[in-house]
């Protein structure tokens, strides 16, 4: 669940982006509105697990330079801040994509 609050905002827009003549505007409006309303809980549930019991937690997913003496790795690190700064900056996000799908209307 912590690798989707990365890929769910990147795959609305590549959805978004590839797809958006077939799907159409309000498709492609609908989608990514969808994807980062979706992000946006899964954040809430990460506040709650690593934010209020202050357990970071480290999500590794390969080795980028492995030397005898010097590692480095590729990885993603959710501690308490970077969950707390998650909240308004998706809370807002999905706020801006549904004001917008209500309240422009595109022509036809």
């Amino acid at each position: 669940m912590y690798l989707t609050v990365v890929i769910l905002p990147l795959l609305g827009s590549i959805v978004s982006g590839f797809f958006g003549r077939k799907v159409g505007s309000r498709g492609s409006q609908i989608i990514t509105s969808f994807f980062v309303i979706l992000t946006t809980m899964f954040a809430l549930v990460l506040f709650f697990e690593v934010g209020f019991n202050s357990i970071p937690v480290t999500v590794n997913l390969s080795r980028w330079l492995d030397s005898e003496f010097f590692n480095i790795f590729w990885d993603f690190r959710f501690d308490a801040l970077t969950v707390s700064m998650l909240i308004p900056v998706l809370i807002i996000s999905s706020l801006v994509h549904v004001f917008y799908r209500v309240h422009v209307k595109w022509p036809s």
